[in-house]
């Protein structure tokens, strides 16, 4: 029933999705049109060809599973390919991360969840003179990031090493503020919750937090609904690929279910 929640939940996505048209908000209208509509896929050639070579890449890391893993359970050990394949942002919502960070000069990344750094190294593109700090909790698989951090000069990008619940509080001290969390770790209900709570002491009015698999599992289901109606968030955008929360108090606080091609 686990891998049925997900097709039930973007038939529903896919009944209540709206695009500009339906958008009386300026500033939703003004970023739908320039943020999340448009998917130019220049200037990532580099990326997508990491991407290609990963995939077919058989060799085996060791997995530390701190949170619900991933869509597959292929064990401690997984190939490097299937990582990829299973636990590896979409080039689609990477690029919409990069248009956010583009679009709003965002300095300062927040990243639960580095994976193989595919992800870190699409929003390190967008802010090559800003700082990205990206946690993740398998070493073999933070030190194959590490990698691919140097192969691209990413010398803005700061991996920490470790269980995020030990990990997050050292990468919040280090930052001022948190101008975009995304959020792609620990699938679970409380820690989702708890992660938000301890990152919002340094979020600012212009912040963006990307919540990643909100409609994976009823658990992040549950966790995505109760994130909408937080005092703090102003505004929430569902894209079923990963939600937006928006904390501009100037914004009313409204909920949509925006389209988005993945």
């Amino acid at each position: 029933m686990r891998q049925l929640f997900p097709v039930f939940q973007f038939i529903q996505y896919w009944l209540y999705k709206v695009n500009e048209h339906s958008l009386h908000s300026p500033f939703l209208y003004r970023f739908y049109t320039e943020v999340i509509k448009p998917d130019d896929k220049a200037g990532f050639e580099q990326l997508e060809d990491l991407r290609k070579t990963l995939l077919s890449d058989s060799n085996k890391l060791q997995v530390v599973e701190l949170g619900a893993g991933s869509r597959i359970d292929n064990g401690k050990n997984r190939k490097v390919a299937d990582i990829v394949r299973h636990a590896s942002t979409p080039p689609s919502f990477s690029r919409l991360l990069n248009r956010i960070i583009t679009q709003q000069q965002f300095s300062t990344i927040l990243e639960l969840g580095t994976s193989l750094g595919l992800n870190t190294l699409y929003m390190q593109q967008a802010c090559p003179y800003g700082t990205i700090y990206t946690l993740e909790g398998s070493p073999a698989i933070a030190e194959r990031a590490k990698h691919h951090f140097d192969e691209f000069g990413a010398s803005n990008i700061h991996i920490i090493e470790g269980n995020i619940d030990d990990t997050l509080g050292l990468a919040l001290a280090k930052a001022k503020q948190i101008d975009l969390a995304y959020l792609d770790a620990n699938h679970c209900y409380e820690p989702t919750l708890r992660y938000f709570e301890s990152i919002l002491p340094k979020l600012h009015h212009q912040s963006i937090v990307v919540i990643d698999d909100i409609h994976w599992s009823k658990e992040m289901n549950k966790a995505w609904k109760e994130l909408i109606k937080h005092p703090g968030v102003s505004l929430s955008v569902d894209l079923f690929e990963g939600g937006l929360l928006f904390f501009d108090r100037e914004i009313k606080k409204e909920h949509y279910v925006l389209s988005f091609k993945r």
